[in-house]
């Protein structure tokens, strides 16, 4: 691809990172340049997100429907999956999932509900209620 060519469509990131991607310039010598993203990728990029958000909401819906606990919003909207919340809480993947049930996870103590919310960086109580601004 030569400099000129280099894609440079918006996408909702573009005002966070840059592409780097190689190129050849004028005397025919490979260097780099920075690309803001083509469609294509931003594309694939919405798509993802639309799906990522389709799950929270489902998840949220659960929870508030007395099926799941607010465990599982947190999970889809941080991107989580058990591993790395059982990494970071120091939980065993069966003893989160045991939480995910509602009634379990309302007579988590204290302690271990704080471990959840630092986790997921809010409130004990945004926890509870997943009362969280959504980005």
């Amino acid at each position: 691809m030569k400099q000129t060519e280099i894609p440079q469509d918006d996408s909702k990131l573009k005002n966070f990172t840059k592409e780097v991607c190689y190129v050849v310039d004028d005397k025919g010598a490979y260097t780099t340049q920075l690309s803001t993203g083509w469609e294509v990728k931003a594309l694939a990029l919405q798509t993802t997100w639309d799906e990522v958000q389709q799950r929270a909401e489902a998840a949220k819906q659960e929870a508030l429907q007395g099926k799941t606990s607010p465990l599982k919003f947190f999970l889809e909207i941080k991107l989580m999956d058990l591993p790395t919340l059982a990494a970071y809480t120091g939980f065993w993947q069966w003893q989160i999932k045991r939480h995910f049930n509602p009634s379990v996870f309302n007579r988590l103590s204290e302690k271990k509900m704080q471990k959840y919310a630092s986790v997921f960086e809010v409130s004990m109580d945004q926890l509870k209620k997943m009362n969280v601004h959504e980005s």
